[in-house]
């Protein structure tokens, strides 16, 4: 069983834990903070576990070229894609508010740290956790300093190979064993064919110890409720108040009612998943009451026959008898007392029927 280890105060996850559920809010705000908080809220009514920012310091993310550039896309908030960012890019106070609005009104928080110093600025900020994108996932430098802080830590596996994520566990387990991490891949919206949920069960065969998710940028829930039930511990979705917003993430989120239906069957299947042991439950028993069989005589038996196989039948008999998986241990049973045809093979009517007939 994948290990357990605290994701947040007071919040486990892995075992037999209940599945974490981001909301990765990402900058579907659209730079606008009073739509940041009204997102923030509708994560906690919808049921997440976590609301979740992206925090990049540009200078540090991109090279001087790539903010330069144009960017005329319909999506973009800017001539250059520089500008873009600036506008959906929250600063450090508003971090800071949007923290504290989040703890207000009790849901955990936290962000992606899309670059080195936006790790330095959200340990400071003293989130619960670090989330690491896809894109940085194969970012070691980055990855050692990250794990060295010290906090439980979340990666997604996008674009990445099996042998990149043994390297990553190579790297991350020695200096900070809290971390899981999630499949992913990074295509907006994401393809069912392209989704691998068995990625997931490969994970958790080469990675035993620690906790695997789901990462999902598909539309609608069913492939992410596929993954809790194959056993992902965090589930990730991108989430919008709508998706006709400008901006490229917005079409692969979920809207506050699909967000909620998650969180709602996520739940569901967690309750159905329930025992491994199989065995006549409680709640079955009216059923097996009025349908449950019985092994019946298929001809009249006379007192002191031997039973045989042809003797035997099985219905839904009244009273109830042996139950059919029984049957064949009755042949070669002797019957203490005639038994007419049709009738319900009894214990009463079997001599010895607690020594020999096993059933």
């Amino acid at each position: 069983m994948a290990r357990e280890f605290e994701l947040c105060p007071g919040r486990r996850v892995g075992g037999d834990q209940p599945c974490f559920i981001i909301a990765e809010i990402g900058q579907n705000h659209q730079g606008d903070l009073d739509i940041a908080k009204r997102m923030i809220r509708m994560v906690k009514d919808c049921g997440a576990d976590c609301a979740k920012f992206q925090k990049s310091e540009l200078e540090y993310k991109f090279n001087k070229k790539a903010l330069e550039r144009p960017y005329t896309s319909k999506h973009s908030w800017g001539k250059t894609y520089g500008e873009h960012k600036r506008h959906l890019e929250f600063s450090h106070d508003q971090y800071r508010e949007l923290k504290k609005y989040a703890e207000e009104i009790g849901i955990f928080f936290t962000a992606s740290g899309m670059d080195e110093m936006a790790v330095e600025f959200l340990h400071e900020l003293d989130v619960p956790f670090f989330k690491v994108g896809s894109g940085d996932t194969n970012n070691f430098p980055y990855l050692e300093k990250t794990a060295k802080k010290g906090r439980p830590m979340v990666i997604s596996s996008g674009m990445q190979s099996m042998s990149t994520m043994h390297q990553v566990y190579q790297i991350v387990k020695p200096i900070n064993p809290n971390f899981c991490f999630l499949q992913c891949t990074s295509a907006y919206p994401l393809q069912p064919e392209d989704v691998n949920l068995r990625v997931i069960s490969a994970y958790q065969s080469a990675f035993p110890d620690i906790p695997i998710g789901y990462s999902g940028h598909e539309t609608g829930i069913a492939i992410s409720v596929a993954a809790v039930a194959m056993g992902a511990k965090v589930l990730e979705r991108h989430v919008t108040l709508d998706k006709t917003w400008k901006g490229s993430d917005h079409q692969a989120s979920l809207e506050p009612n699909e967000l909620a239906e998650l969180v709602k069957a996520v739940r569901t299947v967690e309750k159905a998943m329930g025992s491994p042991i199989k065995q006549l439950l409680p709640c079955e028993m009216a059923c097996n009451e009025k349908l449950g069989k019985s092994v019946v005589a298929k001809v009249a038996i006379p007192e002191g026959a031997v039973l045989t196989l042809d003797m035997l039948t099985v219905k839904v008999g009244e009273p109830k008898g042996f139950p059919p998986e029984c049957i064949f241990d009755l042949v070669g049973q002797k019957v203490k007392r005639t038994i007419e045809e049709d009738e319900t093979i009894t214990e009463q009517a079997v001599e010895n029927h607690v020594k020999k007939v096993k059933c």
